[in-house]
């Protein structure tokens, strides 16, 4: 799809894709008020993260292949009325039930945006250096959201109060929906008129809901336990039965272009191993600020503006000219390396770290980083494939960087409460986990990712498919 001016749609897009984002941060610096007014326990409260992880995770992929073959529109449109809806709602729960399960459909509504949203960038830019440009800004923006969160649930949770971090969300959505209606043509997909296999759907959503939930039991009550163990069961035999229906399907979820694309294959292991870090990273270094240096949410809010705004310049500059000199493959690599660097400098701090010293150098490093690897893995994945598959390339991206956060945090959280005799060792063995999980992302691009720039993707046979 080509339209005279595109950068309109490009504002639209980034700030659909931006309120998913800040929508999985925001809550976490405001959850001890949260327990205050509505009388939550502990085990009650950690569902507030949950409800709303769980379904966005597990939607991410049928819903980008769902924007293939329905289009952009349609499915931007759902995706941001159920948003709306659910904040509001979440905004006036007066209870423990109606905040959960406000935050469960808003994570339905966030699904159905966010590879929409990307996959609309890669409709109206063509490809080339326009189309890069465009998607440094959309990966700089992204990469800023995450740590805007935590800023974002600071300032209306110390200001007018919890209920504002839903409630900012209404207007927002709803001048969205406006330029919805206004800016995108009826039909924006390729496939447009095609179907999806329900079976592949509903089994990868429900492998991928069930893999999270069990991440979650297992830092809470033991990865032994009945409540983490049945989960993992669940999530691996759906997502096995998800393979086996794509593999016999006339429909499938994942096109044989896609699964046989080597390059948006790795970009996304990338996505997995280095967002998974920069959101451990996140989580992580939130505590520090509030437990070692004794921060207000405020306050770390504030100094993750640091991260933000090194994220949106460097990712900038990337889209608009590292990644044509230098290349996606050696910009993951360099944002991988850093990523390892702003965990390691942490993992050696003493248990009162300086700002100044310590601190800041970290948030420097993965902003820098996060602003690396944002538009690499988009401009990698999207080049290489069709335009009817934006979506789906798009689904498994977002895909990838939402399950490898829930990994990383779930494996930092269970590392932190048994890896020393102190907090602060505790803490320490945790950062080795990020730093890990990184290096991991070093490994992948520095010997998989050799399709990237060359590769292309396996042409698709065009067959009929059947619901």
């Amino acid at each position: 799809m080509r339209v005279r001016n595109p950068y309109p749609i490009l504002a639209l897009a980034c700030a659909a894709m931006f309120i998913t984002v800040v929508d999985l941060t925001v809550v976490n610096v405001s959850l001890p008020h949260m327990a205050i007014d509505l009388r939550l326990g502990q085990a009650t409260l950690q569902w507030v993260v949950i409800a709303y992880a769980v379904p966005f995770g597990g939607l991410l992929l049928p819903a980008g292949r769902f924007g293939d073959v329905w289009g952009r529109r349609p499915v931007l449109l759902t995706g941001l009325a159920v948003f709306t809806a659910a904040s509001l709602s979440a905004g006036l729960a007066g209870t423990s039930a109606v905040l959960i399960g406000s935050r469960a459909v808003q994570g339905i509504g966030a699904a159905l945006i966010a590879p929409s949203a990307l996959a609309v960038v890669a409709d109206v830019f063509p490809a080339g250096k326009t189309r890069e440009a465009a998607l440094g800004i959309y990966g700089a923006i992204g990469g800023a959201a995450a740590s805007v969160g935590v800023l974002a649930g600071g300032l209306l949770t110390d200001g007018p109060g919890w209920p504002w971090i839903f409630y900012v969300n209404v207007p927002i959505c709803t001048v969205l929906l406006v330029a919805v209606v206004i800016l995108l043509p009826a039909r924006t997909a390729a496939a447009a008129g095609s179907r999806v296999d329900v079976r592949s759907a509903a089994a990868v959503t429900g492998g991928l809901a069930a893999g999270i939930y069990a991440l979650d039991r297992g830092v809470v009550d033991g990865w032994t336990s009945l409540s983490a163990l049945g989960p993992a069961v669940l999530a691996v035999a759906l997502l096995a039965t998800f393979v086996a229906v794509e593999r016999n399907t006339t429909g499938p979820l994942m096109p044989v272009s896609l699964r046989r694309n080597r390059a948006a294959v790795l970009a996304d292991l990338v996505a997995l191993a280095g967002f998974g870090s920069f959101y451990g990273f996140i989580f992580l270094t939130t505590l520090l600020m509030q437990q070692q240096l004794g921060y207000s949410p405020t306050r770390t809010g504030l100094a993750w503006l640091i991260t933000s705004l090194t994220a949106f310049v460097v990712a900038g500059l990337t889209g608009a000219l590292l990644a044509r000199v230098v290349g996606g493959r050696v910009l993951m690599l360099v944002a991988s390396g850093l990523m390892v660097a702003a965990a390691t400098v942490l993992l050696g701090s003493p248990a009162h770290p300086s700002f100044l010293t310590w601190v800041l150098p970290a948030l420097v490093c993965a902003g820098i980083a996060v602003g690396l690897i944002a538009p690499s893995i988009q401009i990698t994945a999207l080049d290489s494939v069709g335009e009817r598959d934006f979506g789906t390339a798009s689904g498994l991206l977002e895909t990838a960087r939402e399950f490898g956060g829930s990994t990383i945090i779930a494996l930092v959280s269970t590392v932190m409460v048994s890896g020393g005799r102190s907090a602060t060792d505790g803490m320490h063995s945790a950062f080795g986990v990020i730093a890990a999980a990184a290096a991991f992302s070093v490994v992948v691009g520095a010997f998989g990712l050799r399709a990237i720039g060359s590769g292309r993707a396996v042409p698709e046979v065009p067959v009929p498919v059947t619901a």
